[in-house]
């Protein structure tokens, strides 16, 4: 793939990735204009394809970031749809794409400090993956984001029903007809089954183990970043503080971004990325307050 250049920026690049249960998919790398200060990996919000984070990469890669989009099994560029046939959980995500994709993204830049961001349920598994691997991740920056308990929004009864039957219609279909109804994209059953009940319960299961994560998420030392938008009804602020709760030692930056500052009409779930411009500065203000110190110390663990 190759892109016309934005003021000097290298044309964007599809890196293959293959999974080790034989899934493949594509990785967008944006190169940065000079020399990369640091690496963010960035995964999308539930059923949105890599490419509409392009304009976001681009606006990052402007100022040294090199940014690496991943690609959710079943959309876009992956090889699997899911089915009757194609089944698979977070765990799948986790352990199998999202792993490989960083074994990638780490060969490019073995020196950079690695953000691991994510929108929405992009940013709810970059939470649970840094739990997971915390050796592997240096900061962590979440985009409209937070865990999706249904006590936290203003149509509670509405979002639990939903949960309590996304998982039967899922079955009933063979997946979730998400593109349908108007919600997602068609996810596989395994997925919706781990999404509706941390829905239900509020917690996230050790995809290996099926234990609550909260103990290791209770470890995670990292900087974070999470910005909030106003009229964000799917990822109220309630939500995000439920996700940051068990994060005590995590150093946290929260900031509220409203229709104004984003230039939009509205600033909601989606539209801020007509407009991600907007969401660069605290970006680097976040990073510049950080990054020397741990890119140092990533440099001295480099074999």
């Amino acid at each position: 793939m190759a892109d016309a250049d934005q003021a000097g920026l290298p044309a964007a690049q599809v890196l293959a990735v293959h999974s080790r249960d034989g899934h493949d998919f594509e990785l967008i790398y944006q190169p940065p204009a000079g020399m990369a200060l640091a690496c963010l990996y960035w995964l999308p919000a539930m059923g949105v394809p890599a490419r509409h984070y392009r304009g976001l990469a681009s606006q990052l890669a402007m100022h040294e970031v090199a940014v690496f989009l991943h690609e959710w099994r079943g959309i876009g560029s992956s090889t699997m749809r899911a089915g009757r046939r194609h089944d698979w959980n977070y765990r799948s995500l986790l352990d199998g794409d999202i792993a490989a994709g960083l074994v990638r993204a780490e060969a490019l830049h073995p020196a950079l400090a690695l953000v691991l961001g994510g929108h929405s349920l992009g940013g709810q598994l970059s939470v649970i993956y840094a739990s997971l691997h915390p050796e592997e991740v240096d900061g962590l920056l979440l985009i409209a984001s937070g865990a999706p308990y249904w006590r936290h929004f203003r149509r509670r009864w509405a979002v639990r029903l939903l949960y309590l039957l996304a998982y039967p219609v899922s079955r009933v279909f063979g997946h979730f007809p998400g593109r349908r109804l108007g919600f997602a994209g068609n996810e596989a059953r395994g997925v919706i089954a781990d999404w509706s009940r941390s829905g239900r319960d509020g917690q996230y299961l050790d995809p290996a183990s099926g234990q609550p994560l909260t103990p290791a998420t209770a470890r995670l030392a990292l900087p974070l970043l999470a910005l909030v938008l106003d009229q964000d009804w799917l990822a109220p602020e309630a939500s995000l503080a439920h996700l940051l709760a068990p994060m005590a030692q995590v150093r946290g930056r929260i900031q509220r971004l409203d229709a104004r500052s984003l230039g939009l009409a509205r600033a909601d779930h989606f539209s801020w990325m007509k407009q991600s411009h907007a969401m660069v500065k605290p970006m680097l203000d976040w990073l510049s307050s950080w990054l020397s110190d741990i890119a140092d110390d990533r440099r001295r663990r480099l074999p």
